[in-house]
């Protein structure tokens, strides 16, 4: 079973999206990396942010970034 994977940058990890990650890596059916850039700074240095299956998700919140994440799955199932 392939899992979807959900990347973070390491700065927007210190920028607050790290309790998102933390609440992510409880669902087992996940796939969570860590990078130390994504290439996306500019939008980076303003937002939450993470990859989800190679698409960028963001949220204004740590909650709302996990929201968003999910959203973005059920929107966009595997194949």
């Amino acid at each position: 079973m392939i899992l979807p994977i959900i990347e973070f940058c390491i700065s927007n990890l210190a920028s607050g999206s790290y309790k998102a990650m933390e609440m992510l890596e409880k669902d087992p059916n996940l796939d969570i990396i860590e990078y130390s850039c994504l290439s996306y700074c500019t939008r980076c240095a303003h937002t939450l942010f993470a990859l989800v299956n190679g698409e960028f998700v963001s949220g204004e919140t740590p909650e709302q970034l996990v929201e968003n994440i999910y959203r973005h799955l059920e929107e966009n199932p595997m194949v």
